[in-house]
């Protein structure tokens, strides 16, 4: 029952588009940066302002970590609180590790940037011929594939499917953009990324990562899959947030989108990627993970992501925006901005990195609100000499958009749950309703007769059961047994064919993820 209004931004759009925020006007130049402890407290009343439970933060400034902390509780109504240690998922931030995987790969000459996919990959394929053919490497790691934003998501998320069998169904899916031509932010090319790395090193996407960036990098509280946390201890807990507060969720599975989104990091060794990139790939003793030269590679525009006329006015100094590899950039007055979002069910998280300023931040917390864009924007400010501080415009601006857009999510979803007439009823006995239906992209669900009533279940992911109250004549609403993060009720019609009878689901799911849509169920013979 949860809003994503605000992932676009946090995932696709860089860090210069704090919802409905404006930045400061230019000011004469500060005469110091700020200290961390000037930092604290504004952090602290942004969370408390904002309802967070907890949040970490780590800033790092011309080499040196000047922050790394955490801020409330691990999780709502418990004493436990958020330190530097404290793990957070930070989802789809771990796209830049993918890439990162991919260019360590590429120089020591397992791959290139610009080989075939199918020459790793020869069972893949995708919507059309000659786009799979044609489908490089390098076109995994920045959204220009030609399928839509966050199209086919649903095969991962809480599915048993293998990222091979993901891919492998992921063929059915219509391509919506212009290959090469247009953004649309494709998780599963980032699963299929994982595999080439899996085909080129011998080794799992999640063993490369950890005997390769991670070991290096001393990054000792970072996991790369939640059955891991309990070993772990010191775990933020997820909150899905709701028009009335927070609401303790448990952590969900991602391992089959690990390459997208699976690592589960902390304040303090997040510091350390951070410092990373900022050397450009050289680790503390001198040695490095990848070059200078893909590094650059990695933060030089692939995809252009254009600019609205709403997103200028909030961001006049921003003119254009992109992806790199594994990474989304901008300019900001006059600096090119490095960052990406994360979204995970029940944790948001935002990277920035301002090269030319020697400057990353990075902020994990255990809500969905888009604080974490706007704290990374606020304390970016207070670091470029020419914003001279003005904290309260990203925080305040950005809290007035993030409650009205989730005001707005939910009237939407209650648009579409209401009777379009009243009074009516099915056109045939409940019976006639139930039967098993195929998917070929995503499997089977099953209608049933159960106490009297109709139950839906998406037999893929058994916990999306969900009984059917009639809304008006054969369309359906659907009530959800289990309470999830993104989404709440939605609809099912029945289609009949010409006889009558009932071939065809149509499910209508309102949230800004998961594309219900997508699901073409026909009745099984």
């Amino acid at each position: 029952m949860d809003l994503r209004i605000l992932l676009t931004c946090l995932l696709c759009l860089s860090v210069s588009l704090t919802a409905g925020a404006q930045e400061p006007p230019v000011q004469p130049a500060a005469a110091t940066v700020p200290a961390a402890d000037s930092l604290q407290p504004l952090i602290e009343q942004a969370r408390v302002d904002w309802g967070v439970p907890g949040l970490a933060v780590a800033v790092v400034h011309r080499g040196q970590v000047v922050l790394s902390a955490g801020f409330g509780v691990r999780e709502l109504g418990r004493p436990e609180l958020v330190d530097s240690g404290t793990a957070f998922a930070i989802a789809s931030n771990t796209k830049a590790f993918t890439a990162a995987a991919i260019a360590m790969l590429q120089e020591s000459g397992k791959l290139r940037w610009d080989d075939r996919v199918q020459q790793h990959l020869p069972w893949l394929q995708i919507g059309d011929a000659l786009v799979t053919s044609e489908l490089r490497i390098d076109d995994l790691l920045c959204h220009r594939s030609g399928l839509g934003t966050f199209s086919g998501d649903l095969l991962w998320w809480g599915t048993p499917y293998t990222p091979q069998q993901v891919l492998q169904r992921a063929r059915h899916l219509p391509l919506k953009n212009r290959f090469r031509a247009e953004y649309g932010y494709s998780n599963l090319m980032f699963l299929a990324a994982g595999e080439v790395i899996r085909e080129a090193s011998g080794q799992s996407w999640q063993q490369f990562v950890a005997e390769r960036i991670l070991s290096p990098l001393q990054m000792q509280r970072t996991r790369l899959s939640v059955r891991d946390l309990a070993a772990l201890g010191n775990t933020a807990r997820p909150h899905k947030t709701t028009l009335s507060g927070n609401q303790p969720i448990d952590w969900f599975n991602w391992d089959t989108m690990a390459a997208a989104g699976g690592v589960i990091s902390c304040a303090d060794d997040m510091a350390k990627w951070l410092q990373l990139q900022l050397r450009r790939g050289q680790l503390p003793n001198g040695e490095r993970l990848f070059s200078e030269a893909s590094s650059h590679r990695m933060w030089t525009p692939h995809t252009v992501i254009p600019v609205s006329r709403g997103a200028l006015a909030r961001t006049p100094t921003t003119h254009f925006r992109s992806c790199g590899l594994g990474w989304m950039l901008a300019d900001y007055r006059g600096r090119l901005t490095v960052g990406h979002g994360g979204g995970y069910d029940g944790m948001y998280s935002q990277v920035l990195l301002i090269p030319e300023a020697e400057l990353g931040v990075v902020v994990l917390t255990n809500s969905m609100t888009g604080i974490a864009s706007a704290l990374t924007m606020t304390i970016a400010d207070q670091y470029l000499a020419e914003a001279d501080g003005q904290p309260g415009q990203w925080l305040q601006q950005g809290l007035e958009s993030d409650r009205s857009g989730r005001q707005e999510f939910y009237d939407r979803i209650q648009k579409a749950v209401q009777p379009v007439i009243a009074g009516t009823q099915p056109s045939h006995p409940l019976e006639a309703f139930a039967g098993k239906f195929e998917c070929p992209l995503y499997g089977a669900a099953e209608v049933r007769l159960e106490n009297g009533g109709l139950v839906l279940q998406l037999q893929p992911f058994p916990e999306l059961t969900a009984d059917l109250v009639h809304l008006h004549y054969d369309t359906w609403k659907i009530v959800w047994r289990k309470s999830f993060a993104w989404f709440a009720e939605g609809t099912v019609q029945f289609v009949p064919d010409a006889a009558g009878v009932f071939q065809e689901l149509r499910l209508d799911v309102p949230n800004d993820d998961l594309w219900f849509d997508e699901l073409k169920f026909r009745r099984k013979p």
